[in-house]
Formats: structure tokens, C-alpha cells, sequence
């Protein structure tokens, strides 16, 4: 598992669809996940430090946690089939610990709440995440700096075929991924 954290949530313009980037804590990889509104609203509201009159439905499900004495531990996006991610929970409840399935968007939202770690798998990354190019900010094949293993260097059609996100990177203006959204 690689350790992400929340880059940021953008907005695609062609179509006011939502995707949060998660980015690999230790490198220039980026994971983009397709998000619904309330979703990224969520997220967004913790991350900017926005307050609400009433708790949010994942604020609820943090009380609802807490008060059946469990506790977060970490959120892990650990699949992808047919473009559509999966992710778990994972909670300490009685000196054990628990694996609940969720929307990533949905984990993401804890995770941001609770203050706990969020991974991927690396399958996950191999398969959806994208490099870009530390001085060029455009994305590359691979991280750029270290080559892949001979022959697992993907071609450009490839290059299109691992992610339903290729078309909207492209579109997206890379230049402030480095930037910290708060």
C-alpha cells in the first residue's frame, strides 16, 4: 500500500463532473477519482475548514463511530473494475479491527474528518495513476526520472486505455498540482 494524500478536488469545465486527486505522498504520481457533487462538497468543506449548522452525513457516521467505541484506523482504495474504484474502511472495534466497504469518495470524506492515513494499492496506481513531468507539469508514461522494468513501459495507446481520466487530465492545467489545496 502507498500512502496518498488529497491534492486537491477539480471541476471538469465540459461537464461540471468532480474528481478528487489523491497524490502519492513520496512522488510525483497522482490518482484521479470521478466524484459526485455532494461528495466533493463533503470533502471540501473539511479540507477548506468550513463550518455547518448541522453535522453532514459523514460527520454523522464519525459521532456514530466514535460513540460505539471504535475507531478510525485508515481508508485504502483497493480495486478498480471496469473503471470504477472500490475502497474500505478500516476501523479498530475491540482490540481487532474491521474492513468496511466503501465509495472511495465516501472514504476520502472520513479520512479528511478523522485525520487518518489514505492508501492505494498499488495495483491500483500501476493500472489508473498518472506521472507528471516535474518541470513540464504534463503527464508522462511513467515518473520520468526512473524507468519502468524493460517491456512494462506502456505505449501511447495504452497510455489512453488505463484510466476513464485520460481525456479530462489532458484538459486539466497541471501547473499548480504542486500546490497544496486548503
Amino acid at each position: 500500500m502507498i500512502e496518498m494524500v488529497v491534492d486537491s478536488i477539480r471541476v471538469s469545465l465540459m461537464n461540471y463532473q468532480r474528481v478528487v486527486i489523491l497524490k502519492e505522498k513520496e512522488t510525483n504520481r497522482y490518482l484521479p477519482i470521478w466524484i459526485g457533487a455532494a461528495e466533493a462538497d463533503a470533502i471540501a468543506v473539511k479540507l477548506q475548514g468550513v463550518s455547518v449548522a448541522r453535522p453532514l452525513t459523514h460527520d454523522l457516521i464519525q459521532s456514530m463511530v466514535d460513540a460505539l467505541g471504535a475507531k478510525f484506523n485508515s481508508i485504502v482504495v483497493n480495486d478498480l473494475k471496469n473503471d470504477v474504484f472500490f475502497a474500505k474502511i478500516v476501523l479498530n472495534v475491540d482490540g481487532g479491527q474491521a474492513e468496511i466497504d466503501a465509495r472511495p469518495s465516501d472514504a476520502i470524506a472520513l479520512a479528511v474528518r478523522v485525520q487518518v492515513p489514505i492508501y492505494a494499492e498499488e495495483d491500483v496506481l500501476d493500472r489508473a495513476g498518472i506521472w507528471l513531468d516535474k518541470e513540464t507539469g504534463k503527464m508522462v508514461p511513467d515518473e520520468g526520472d526512473k524507468p519502468k522494468e524493460e517491456g512494462k513501459k506502456p505505449s501511447e495507446e495504452e497510455m489512453k486505455k488505463m484510466s476513464a481520466f485520460y481525456d479530462f487530465i489532458n484538459t486539466l492545467d497541471m501547473d499548480d498540482f504542486d500546490k497544496r489545496k486548503s
